[in-house]
């Protein structure tokens, strides 16, 4: 008995001494590695930012260091902003990256007490005092530069950004493309019915949200309409994706709308445009992806089609900045310093929208 307690006891200590040595090279290692690893991020990491590196990686395409470095200066305080529905995905996309780096750095937006928002109540509002700057999916008019100075100050629009405008139609329609020209023509309301553009005997149904909406309607009326009004035909909507389900619903339905937000959608297709009927581009990349694959595999923007014009309804977004030499004026010209860094424009991109650099 005593011999085999004496074999028992050393077989124990042989195995403790044999976990111990396991264990320790383990926790070396880890913290030899772990150590490295750390010293490593802290060296990439910018000077005034230790923050959220995963969250960095994760939202874009960089490395750390990117992180709008290039801007200095980046004022405290809490700034109103709002504007155009068209800026939701960058709003959702980059502003919470810029939280991250720079959180003394508060960005509110801010929905019109009455009314939809849109780039026009954005700019109302940025004019009435009520945002430090405001987003816009078109150019300041006149008229709005004019208020300003008549207000003791100016307005300043930055492009940050280019955007196109996509054409949606029913799944099931037959059209395979439209000119400016015949687009006009529909919401104007002399074509009423599909056919007459290459589709079946269907009444067409246009559908847009009002002219005091925003700038997508602004630039609709501008660059598609001529600035002639709406045909009599025309059913109005609230929202994009209102007007969306209606298209999916209706074989005579068209909207337009900001092309990041109508082109990977699985319930509506769009509609190569062109100015001539030879020269029609997709909003899309070709080939057209059919909507059986979706949402598994989605139609994705056509950015070199975008960048280059050859897709004929394009714009630029804009930061509209009021030139003031307050706080306002400084909260705005970093905004959008932030968004035409190399980090913001890869977020930009990221977003479904083109970057203008």
């Amino acid at each position: 008995m005593i011999m085999n307690n004496k074999k028992d006891t050393q077989i124990l200590l042989l195995s403790l001494l044999m976990t111990s040595i396991v264990l320790g090279g383990a926790f070396w290692g880890i913290n030899y590695f772990g150590i490295w690893q750390f010293s490593q991020n802290k060296d990439s990491q910018p000077s005034d930012s230790q923050v959220n590196q995963n969250n960095s990686e994760d939202k874009t395409s960089g490395t750390p260091k990117d992180f709008f470095r290039q801007v200095n200066n980046v004022p405290s305080g809490l700034f109103n902003y709002g504007g155009s529905t068209t800026w939701a995905p960058i709003r959702q996309q980059v502003d919470s990256v810029i939280q991250s780096v720079y959180p003394n750095f508060r960005l509110r937006y801010t929905d019109p007490i009455n009314g939809n928002a849109g780039s026009g109540t954005g700019i109302k509002m940025l004019l009435n005092g009520q945002l430090a700057f405001s987003q816009s999916s078109r150019s300041l008019k006149s008229e709005e530069y004019q208020e300003a100075k008549n207000k003791g100050f100016n307005l300043k629009e930055i492009p940050v950004a280019i955007d196109g405008i996509a054409i949606a139609v029913n799944p099931n329609q037959k059209t395979t493309g439209l000119t400016i020209s015949q687009l006009q023509d529909i919401y104007v309301g002399k074509i009423r019915n599909w056919s007459e553009v290459g589709g079946e005997n269907i009444p067409i149904i246009p559908y847009s949200r009002r002219k005091e909406a925003g700038g997508t309607v602004d630039f609709f009326i501008e660059n598609v309409m001529n600035e002639q009004e709406f045909g009599a035909n025309i059913e109005y909507i609230d929202t994009t994706t209102q007007a969306l389900r209606k298209v999916a619903d209706n074989l005579g339905g068209i909207y337009y709308a900001s092309a990041p937000e109508v082109v990977p959608q699985c319930s509506i297709k769009t509609l190569p445009i062109g100015v001539k009927t030879d020269q029609l581009i997709p909003p899309y990349q070709s080939p057209f992806v059919p909507l059986s694959q979706c949402p598994k595999l989605r139609n994705q923007l056509n950015q070199s089609g975008f960048q280059s014009g050859e897709y004929p309804l394009t714009r630029r977004l804009f930061v509209i900045v009021k030139e003031n030499g307050e706080d306002d004026e400084k909260a705005g010209l970093t905004y959008a310093e932030l968004m035409l860094t190399n980090q913001g424009q890869t977020l930009i991109k990221q977003s479904g929208f083109i970057p203008i650099r």
